[in-house]
């Protein structure tokens, strides 16, 4: 099997198992330990909270998976396979039956139990809570969890139920092959109720936090590090290497290569792009490049002029040149995109545009056309806001991109720089007129890109609002076969195409730094997810 194909296996075969093998920190032998099992481990940004139902981000997911685990988790190469549930059983992919571990226990001691699940549940689909995952809830097709959310059914009719102490089951509303895998997202991880309800909106701090992971939260100083430490009573600490695990947040990559250099990082979650190409040749020990299931785009806020008009919004698009951006910006291997769903997702390829094969001279044409047509010009140039988190990478393509439009559309882009938690914000509330952002696949499924566009999804940037996408994406969902779901899927993208709300840009290639000493680093994970508990640190010679 060649290691592309690999990366594209589907996972629903194993969705519907029943039994599977343990994944632990597999030391290879004669590998020799380090004295001490302690990793440092740069993150995107500082965690903007610790709430798995209200995560947003990447920085709070790396976080998360450390502290907590729900039904199941991943491999080193992305496989499903066991958490909180030994097994899974169903016969009709609309209603899932998991059997927990009995073994299972919280931190604090108390046993990990199916109404963990339900009461978790009930507390990110209540509309009173307000959870920022809502969107991603409704996905499930949990029965009623949409009305729930909405506020239109009562929280006991959410189709979750606990049948025993260690038996939960799930009724959907439609067939979800793949939901096994929608399980392992942070708004379907169990949370400790006792300790929310002692400590109300303070639970997920140190000294409150009452967790069912690998690992404990010992200390949070914000913007500086994450201290988490090893949780004895995890079902699998017999297999955790770990001790410690030290979270140290950087906006800036250039400081974490250089906290790297000085021994203080032990694996970066990114490389400074300009210094890609040195980094590759200068530590090739460390310097690491990954598939990661994970797209960047431009998303253009589809509410307000210019960009209500798709005229304009296609005219940018066409004339960011994706080639330059990841051939000279990034450095690192990630791949142009011109449609939304990571090339390598499992069981879909999506028809490319036509503008995808034009020469950028083409593009650059068809750009100016329409962007006289929608009323611009030399008297009436294109005027924009370019909203992006702090980040080296970020600014730099931003840069690139904003010259770009400049020199083809003479359009003004004024550059706008904020840090993740202001970001948020901003995007959450639409205070722009162009946005950089990225979306990693929670699953490996064409439906975790596409359906992030749908009117009523509130990770849709753009506030893109289509009938007839909504449409197609029900006719998906819907779908009883996969060749079906394609069609429906190949249909999305060509909406997304014809009215631009984004712009994609790459694929993401994931460049790091990881210390030689770091052992269980996982190389073929796509969807990027790191467990700190299948790592290890090597002693020296």
């Amino acid at each position: 099997m060649t290691q592309i194909t690999k990366w594209k296996v589907s996972l629903i075969a194993a969705m519907v198992a029943t039994s599977f093998s343990v994944c632990s920190a597999e030391v290879p032998t004669g590998i020799t330990l380090a004295d001490s099992q302690h990793i440092v481990r740069g993150n995107d940004a500082e965690v903007a909270t610790l709430d798995p139902a209200n995560a947003e981000g990447l920085p709070e997911m790396h976080v998360l998976r450390d502290l907590f685990e729900g039904l199941v988790i991943q491999d080193k190469d992305g496989n499903v396979i066991p958490g909180m549930a030994r097994s899974w059983d169903t016969n009709d992919n609309k209603t899932f039956t998991f059997h927990l571990r009995k073994g299972a226990k919280w931190s604090n001691g108390d046993s990990v139990t199916a109404q963990d699940f339900v009461y978790s549940l009930k507390r990110a689909a209540n509309p009173d809570f307000a959870s920022a995952n809502g969107w991603y809830l409704k996905l499930t097709k949990i029965k009623n969890i949409e009305a729930v959310i909405n506020g239109k059914a009562s929280l006991d009719s959410l189709g979750v139920t606990a049948l025993d102490d260690y038996t939960l089951q799930y009724e959907l509303e439609s067939q979800v092959p793949y939901f096994v895998a929608m399980t392992a997202h942070s708004s379907m991880m169990p949370v400790h109720q006792e300790t929310i309800k002692t400590y109300g909106d303070k639970w997920a701090r140190p000294g409150n936090m009452v967790s069912n992971g690998a690992f404990t939260l010992k200390e949070w100083v914000v913007n500086e590090r994450i201290e988490l430490t090893r949780n004895a009573l995890y079902w699998g600490n017999s297999d955790t290497v770990l001790d410690r695990v030290t979270y140290i947040p950087f906006e800036s990559q250039t400081a974490a290569m250089n906290r790297y250099a000085s021994g203080e990082v032990d694996i970066t979650s990114d490389v400074p792009a300009s210094m890609a190409e040195k980094l590759k040749n200068e530590l090739p020990d460390a310097y690491t490049v990954v598939p990661l299931l994970c797209t960047y785009y431009y998303a253009f806020n589809t509410t307000k002029a210019p960009f209500n008009d798709p005229k304009v919004r296609k005219a940018v698009s066409y004339s960011i040149m994706r080639d330059v951006i990841t051939d000279g910006i990034t450095q690192v291997g990630n791949l142009p995109a011109y449609t939304f769903a990571h090339q390598y997702v499992a069981g879909f390829q999506a028809t490319q545009p036509e503008y995808s094969h034009w020469t950028q001279q083409q593009r650059d044409q068809r750009a100016k056309e329409l962007l006289a047509q929608a009323g611009y010009g030399p008297d009436n140039p294109l005027s924009m806001k370019l909203l992006y988190n702090t980040s080296e990478s970020n600014k730099a393509i931003a840069v690139a991109i904003a010259s770009m439009l400049g020199k083809n559309l003479g359009a003004k882009v004024e550059l706008e720089n904020q840090e993740w938690k202001s970001y948020l914000v901003s995007r959450r509330e639409g205070s722009f007129d162009v946005l950089r952002t990225s979306w990693c696949g929670d699953y490996n499924e064409a439906s975790t890109f596409l359906t992030l566009m749908t009117s009523e999804n509130s990770g849709n940037r753009a506030f893109y609002q289509s009938e007839n996408y909504d449409k197609v994406i029900d006719g998906a969902l819907a779908a009883t076969s996969d060749a079906e779901r394609a069609k429906h899927y190949d249909r999305a993208e060509g909406l997304l195409t014809e009215d631009m709300p984004i712009a994609p840009i790459y694929y993401y290639m994931q460049a790091r730094l990881v210390r030689p000493s770091v052992g269980g680093f996982p190389m073929n994970n796509v969807e990027g997810r790191i467990y700190s508990k299948d790592l290890y640190v090597i002693a020296e010679n």
